[in-house]
């Protein structure tokens, strides 16, 4: 049985999903993933070393240069064959959640995909070992009003929004700071 794929950490998301050739186009189009636009914004517009990029990614070096080496052949393709690119989907976390230890007080981001294991009492306090967690931004010690993780909209929405296959826009987060409505999707 073949190891899960890791979650990759993204750090932006794109202000455009869709590139098209004015011209003729060719058919068929490319799709890139999420973590293959980060793998090429670390490396090719910000100057990184691969083993920066890597890091910053929360993947190994060789795991690393598959993605660019993917992303920069999908980029490619399209450029020179004249298809479009789409940008979407993918495998990737933000790590946007903001939690808090309800026992000892320690506060920290934790990635979307832990949350279920929050909530579920299966994970655990990185100093003190208590399963006691909950929303930074609901929960009364961190000033909010307590039970995100357990039955509020927000987290509903966020969960799943980093399953593999996610478009551009989620993953993102809903509606700022626990509040208001949430992400609208469909308009």
């Amino acid at each position: 049985m073949p190891r899960p794929t890791k979650w990759r950490k993204i750090e932006n998301l794109p202000r455009v999903s869709h590139f098209a050739p004015q011209e003729n186009a060719a058919d068929g189009e490319n799709i890139l993933k999420l973590e293959e636009l980060e793998a090429i914004r670390l490396k090719d517009l910000e100057g990184l070393e691969q083993e920066e990029c890597a890091a910053r990614m929360e993947v190994s070096r060789p795991t690393f240069q598959r993605i660019l080496i993917t992303a920069r052949q999908k980029v490619a393709d399209s450029l020179i064959i004249g298809k479009d690119l789409r940008i979407e989907g993918g495998h990737f976390t933000r790590q946007i959640c903001p939690v808090i230890c309800l026992s000892c007080g320690n506060t920290w981001e934790e990635r979307m995909e832990n949350l279920e294991k929050i909530r579920a009492g299966e994970f655990r306090c990185p100093e003190c070992g208590s399963d006691q967690i909950d929303c930074q931004y609901h929960s009364p010690r961190g000033g909010g009003r307590g039970g995100c993780l357990r039955n509020c909209r927000r987290f509903g929405h966020l969960q799943g929004e980093t399953r593999s296959g996610a478009g551009p826009g989620h993953g993102q987060g809903g509606g700022g700071r626990g509040r208001g409505r949430g992400p609208r999707h469909g308009s």
